[in-house]
């Protein structure tokens, strides 16, 4: 059996005794940006970009580990400040081990020369947001999927952003935040089967697509459809996200308009782990002001993703999250001493882990904050899932059994949940109290926190 984590201060002085006898101190080459409030920059002598996963720290812990870009040489450590040299530092999501230092705020939506650019630069072709909209008016249009000239300019104009905002990640990489301040703005990093990532102490920020597209929904009304996570990991394996914030910052969706009678979303998940990914561990982290948080599996078909899907969230913050936080589908997933924040303006809240087919979901210990109008029946919904291991759950101050609670409130549309999912976690740290554990997320999660 794997070790368990030691308390997080014995890790934290191992790995700092680690860095002092082994590491190189790699000096950033520029000053952090103003500190945000309640943060501090890393300890003197800490390198967190070569830093790894601690033994036993989740699924992402499983056989040799997560060390991400630790072991790249000098030529291959990298501090960028701007998205030419972030470009060029990944190098086209290549396997050559490598660390890259983000410092300040990077904007993906720049040209090569560092202008801004916006949705008018990116329209192409005669794309024209209102001649899309008479267009494809299911009024007038029907239930169609949507083809034309205004389709293929949306398609040509979506393409051009694409090519900007798209970051590929390769295999051996760490991408890390230095100081309390390092943004990426606007780009969608994508991990597509690689290997061996780390992306740490990093906000990530509204991942806006200038090019929505309409899709009919025969059975009913619609929607649109977007293009962008923040971060997305796709068939990607042994990664390790960590006190890193993502969200819609700038740009809710709430504030957009409504089109065709469906609000107008611009932005799609905060991190999407799909396509057959394995071994994730994500922790510290924060995901804020955002309709669909994280999904984790593809669709009820996908049966090549069992087996797959084992992913591990502790210690991570979901402040102001409509749905998905997660939703899992085949998904072997340890859940525990999360913070979940349902703020009395916080949206239109539609639950918080979604239980979906052949989803094996063991949640320990998480902690619910939320207004009067929201209940315990609310934080679960399943669709063709079948059950859910759930124990030391607190809402609002008391503690709730949410299986019992969702099957005794369920519509009767879904088969009731039972509680046992066939295993037992054994790659974690301690399972602290939910209240205990949510104090302190409240304190170290998120970006410019990690290495306090």
């Amino acid at each position: 059996m794997t070790p368990k984590l030691r308390p997080r201060a014995v890790r934290r002085a191992a790995a700092a005794l680690t860095l002092l006898l082994g590491s190189l101190a790699l000096q950033p080459g520029a000053q952090a940006a103003t500190a945000a409030p309640e943060a501090r920059p890393a300890a003197p002598g800490r390198d967190l970009g070569r830093e790894v996963l601690p033994a036993g720290d989740g699924w992402a812990a499983e056989g040799a580990g997560t060390t991400g870009g630790s072991a790249a040489d000098d030529a291959h450590v990298f501090t960028v400040r701007n998205r030419a040299q972030l470009v060029a530092a990944l190098d086209g999501g290549s396997p050559t081990p490598k660390i890259i230092k983000v410092v300040g705020t990077i904007n993906a939506n720049t040209d090569d020369r560092g202008r801004r650019l916006d949705c008018a630069d990116y329209a192409t072709d005669g794309y024209d947001l209102d001649a899309y909209l008479a267009a494809y008016d299911p009024r007038t249009w029907g239930g169609a999927k949507p083809a034309g000239p205004q389709e293929d300019a949306r398609k040509a104009s979506a393409a051009r952003q694409a090519e900007r905002v798209e970051l590929l990640v390769g295999s051996h990489t760490t991408i890390v935040g230095l100081g309390t301040s390092a943004v990426l703005k606007g780009a969608s990093l994508r991990v597509d089967g690689a290997d061996n990532v780390i992306v740490r102490n990093l906000e990530l920020r509204d991942a806006y697509d200038c090019f929505p597209a309409w899709q009919p929904n025969t059975g009913g009304l619609g929607d649109w459809k977007t293009a962008y996570d923040t971060l997305w990991l796709r068939g990607a394996t042994h990664v390790w996200v960590d006190h890193v914030t993502a969200s819609d910052k700038g740009h809710p969706d709430d504030r957009e308009p409504t089109y065709f009678g469906r609000n107008f979303l611009r932005h799609d998940g905060l991190l999407d782990i799909t396509n057959g990914s394995d071994l994730v561990t994500v922790s510290w982290s924060r995901f804020a002001d955002h309709d669909k948080a994280m999904l984790i599996g593809n669709g009820d078909g996908v049966t090549t993703d069992r087996g797959k899907l084992r992913v591990t969230l502790h210690h991570n913050e979901f402040h102001s999250v409509v749905q998905r936080a997660p939703r899992v589908r085949f998904g072997q997933v340890h859940l525990y001493n999360n913070r979940y924040v349902i703020p009395e303006d916080g949206g239109d809240h539609r639950y918080s882990l979604g239980v979906s087919t052949e989803s094996r979901i063991v949640a320990e210990n998480n902690a619910f904050e939320a207004p009067g109008h929201v209940e315990v029946a609310d934080l679960v919904k399943s669709w063709n899932g079948s059950a859910l291991t759930e124990r030391g759950t607190v809402f609002n101050g008391f503690p709730v059994d949410l299986v019992s609670i969702n099957n005794a409130y369920n519509s009767g549309s879904e088969r009731d949940l039972t509680t046992d999912t066939g295993w037992t976690p054994v790659l974690h740290g301690p399972v602290d109290g939910a209240e205990s554990a949510a104090a302190e997320v409240a304190r170290e999660a998120g970006a410019g926190r990690a290495g306090r």
